[in-house]
């Protein structure tokens, strides 16, 4: 029977890549020009399934952090697991930001300033202040019902665990509701993840349409290096920190979980659309419930070591620009930078630009109309790889915090459990 849906789940998978395949060549063929919108039109297939997954999270985030601090026997077990998971996020990220600093000194995307920019109006946007205060609040409760509210709804939704916690706890009504609504989002998921491979088909021919005839010489050079980096990082960092949280069999059962929430959040580039594929994997390898309900969905909006990879890229993409280079006496604020406005890249394709503000606003603000179309581009650019990175990383985060919440050997106790 194991081997049976070992070989389902790897045959679904595959028709997922060989649609990402077939869609990159459609987009390829077709691309979209100034006559014709090309493959671009396959776009709504792809909208449409990450649409649904959007609809989705909302209620899955509520419930399943809810449920895991309702649910919780000791409150200071909670406190504990965020402690370690948000220190886990600061860390993983100021180290992929000092990576990816080194490889910008010894290898600088822009060679030449550029003598000709467009220049885009940029609109009204935010201050730093209001940012803050929309990161972790929303005006009304309307408001957190929006997947562009993350953060504020898992604020919400750690109070409102914490309240059924002092109301009662596993024992009361609305935990056990909370717990049962958690368990239905997760089956809602499956069927919604069966159209998955069409809209993988349309996400790419879009992508490739559209972005493959505006790769230009320093954008080929930033790629050459943005790209190999994620996936050495993939066969580096990930076995190291598997092997930390895990330990002996810890890298082995990572790489055995970590396929499909890569695929999905490769092709939905969104790190929010691939918190219940992480969900389901979590559970299989026997991580504790109420890690992976609190990890995942935190982790969706707050561990963005590829975003880190590529703020520091686009920090020094634009100075290359501009005829700069990064220097050593700028390490610490460009890396502060990158882990601090990682958290504003919420889990959303793109994460609103957010991002880009903020590295304009700090570095750039008197070149804000130059800099910031060249800074979203980047963005796309690397998006899903990034993405990747991000999302795909939650599940790798959650052997660290099991680590230090359920002692060195929970892997060896849940392999054995399932013998």
């Amino acid at each position: 029977m194991e081997k049976k849906t070992i070989a389902k789940n790897y045959t679904f998978l595959a028709i997922m890549l060989g649609a990402m395949v077939l869609g990159a060549a459609a987009g390829r063929i077709w691309p979209a020009t100034e006559e014709s919108a090309g493959a671009t039109v396959l776009r709504p297939l792809g909208t449409v399934f990450i649409n649904m997954m959007f609809c989705i999270v909302v209620p899955m985030v509520f419930a399943s952090i809810s449920s895991a601090v309702a649910n919780m026997e000791s409150r200071r077990r909670a406190g504990r697991i965020m402690g370690v998971t948000v220190g886990t996020f600061v860390v993983t990220g100021a180290v992929a930001a000092v990576i990816m600093y080194v490889l910008m000194m010894a290898f600088p995307p822009v060679l030449t300033a550029w003598t000709e920019l467009p220049a885009e109006e940029l609109g009204e946007y935010a201050s730093l202040a209001d940012m803050i205060v929309n990161f972790f609040t929303a005006s009304d409760f309307v408001g957190l019902l929006s997947r562009r509210a993350m953060l504020p709804l898992i604020v919400f939704s750690l109070l409102f665990g914490f309240s059924v916690n002092l109301s009662g706890g596993r024992d009361s009504l609305v935990a056990r509701f909370l717990g049962d609504l958690t368990a239905v989002m997760l089956k809602f998921v499956k069927i919604v993840t069966y159209y998955a491979p069409v809209a993988f088909f349309g996400f790419f021919a879009d992508l490739v349409a559209t972005y493959g005839s505006q790769i230009t010489e320093s954008y080929t050079r930033a790629m050459a290096v943005y790209y190999p980096l994620c996936f050495v990082y993939i066969f580096t960092a990930w076995p190291l920190f598997a092997w930390f949280g895990g330990g002996k069999g810890g890298v082995k059962t990572m790489f055995r979980h970590i396929t499909k929430p890569a695929v999905v959040s490769l092709g939905t580039c969104s790190s929010v659309a691939t918190i219940p594929t992480n969900m389901e994997e979590a559970a299989d390898t026997g991580i504790s419930k109420d890690v992976s309900d609190m990890v995942l969905p935190l982790g969706a909006t707050m561990h963005m070591d590829g975003s880190c990879f590529s703020c520091v890229l686009k920090i020094a993409f634009v100075l290359g620009v501009f005829g700069q280079r990064l220097t050593l006496g700028m390490l610490v604020p460009v890396v502060l930078v990158a882990v601090l406005s990682s958290v504003g890249m919420s889990g959303v394709p793109g994460g609103g630009y957010i991002g880009e503000y903020i590295i304009c606003s700090i570095f750039f603000p008197t070149q804000m109309e130059v800099a910031f179309p060249i800074l979203v581009v980047i963005g796309n650019l690397v998006d899903p790889p990034a993405t990747m990175i991000n999302a795909a990383g939650d599940y790798v985060v959650c052997y660290i915090v099991s680590r230090f919440v359920d002692g060195k050997d929970w892997l060896q106790r849940a392999l054995t459990s399932k013998k």
